[in-house]
């Protein structure tokens, strides 16, 4: 799946949708204390009150919020063991399948089940599971609906799983109007954290119109921090790189290559190489969104491209074997660039911490002067301290 297609489904998660028809939901409430599933419902998703159906929508998007790589993750199921039983795979397969609403039901269950006992939870939980059809238009004839009749319609079944927390009331002080005093205000009710899903999944995934049995994709709480355990114990997925990984991986290839000393001049034109690979692919036409990869081959021709001397096939192939163990392994270009337009560039001193995007990194230098290292920054305009503008300095000849 690529970010498009994810940003396609959200955007119709809301009343009355054509594309995002949601046909049952199924909650499930796990009390902390013993682990068990406490209470369950199960409904037709249209006969939800209104109030409730907006909540619920706006939890799903939240859920499908976030990149890929970095919140959002395309996970692969292992192979089933001889004789297992409750494969989540499996599960979601059949329950994609069937028909009858009480044998959905009876799978997701299965799969809340092993929440509950391979990734028990320190809170009381709610775990939702809608299942719903999406009609993606192939090629639109109109602009003015959602789906027109005429519009060639992609169509496939889904189950969403979002995971959420619940949290007691603080106790208030209020007033009470009519005995006319002041009284505490207890709540015993637990209020479910609809605004802020700690998990969850969707499956099947989907590539070029066609559903993907093989992954699922995984939502995280936070950015860079997937549950690993989650992942490989209740979903039966692989291991998954995440985007930081990945560039921790790209960085440590570099280095293996070039060594660890580099000039800015150098880092600068490698982003930009990779940039350039990523905007060509954005600016194709008529085409699926694809994610450009950097193997061992396009890093040998970027850092040719950069000026690097000595750089050759075989020394790129053995850095791509000691770092990943692997020399035909490809990395995704988004992940191994910092933000392009954005100061995602940190350069931490004792004197100063500087933000800078990598568009701008060749405007930095490290120099010496007078023996001393300085970090030279060349700037278009003058530059103010306090409502002060500073005075030149030729330092340099």
């Amino acid at each position: 799946m690529n970010q498009k297609d994810i940003a396609a489904i959200r955007k119709h998660f809301k009343l009355n949708a054509e594309a995002v028809k949601i046909a049952d939901i199924y909650n499930i409430y796990i009390r902390q204390d013993s682990n068990e599933i406490f209470y369950e419902e199960l409904r037709s998703f249209p006969f939800v009150e209104q109030e409730h159906q907006e909540l619920f929508l706006a939890n799903f998007k939240k859920v499908l919020g976030g990149k890929i790589d970095e919140k959002l993750f395309e996970v692969k199921f292992q192979h089933p063991e001889p004789g297992q039983t409750d494969h989540t795979q499996t599960l979601l397969y059949e329950a994609l399948r069937t028909d009858e609403i009480e044998e959905w039901a009876g799978m997701m269950q299965r799969i809340a089940l092993k929440m509950v006992q391979e990734a028990p939870f320190e809170k009381d939980m709610v775990v939702t599971f809608i299942r719903f059809k999406y009609n993606k238009p192939t090629r639109r004839h109109s602009e003015e609906t959602e789906i027109d009749m005429r519009d060639e319609v992609w169509t496939s079944r889904f189950i969403l799983c979002s995971i959420n927390q619940t949290e007691l009331p603080k106790q208030s002080l209020v007033f009470d109007y009519i005995e006319r005093e002041f009284k505490s205000n207890i709540f015993i009710n637990p209020v479910i954290k609809l605004d802020a899903p700690i998990g969850g999944f969707m499956f099947p995934c989907f590539t070029d119109n066609a559903a993907d049995v093989n992954h699922i994709l995984y939502a995280a709480q936070k950015a860079h921090q997937p549950d690993f355990g989650f992942i490989e114990n209740v979903l039966n997925g692989t291991e998954i790189v995440t985007a930081v990984e990945e560039k921790a991986m790209f960085e440590e290839v570099v280095k293996t290559v070039i060594g660890e000393e580099v000039n800015v001049g150098t880092l600068a034109t490698v982003y930009d190489e990779i940039n350039q690979m990523i905007l060509a692919e954005a600016e194709r036409e008529d085409e699926e969104e694809s994610v450009p990869m950097i193997d061992a081959r396009t890093v040998e021709i970027v850092l040719k491209a950069s000026g690097v001397e000595d750089v050759t096939t075989e020394k790129v192939e053995q850095a791509f074997q000691q770092v990943v163990d692997d020399r035909q392994y490809e990395m995704k270009a988004s992940s191994v660039v910092p933000k392009y337009t954005s100061k995602s560039i940190k350069i931490n001193t004792k004197v100063a911490n500087i933000s800078i995007s990598p568009q701008d990194l060749k405007y930095v230098r490290q120099v010496n002067v007078k023996g001393k290292r300085c970090l030279l920054i060349e700037l278009e305009e003058d530059t103010e301290i306090e409502g002060f503008k500073l005075i030149s300095e030729e330092l340099l000849d």
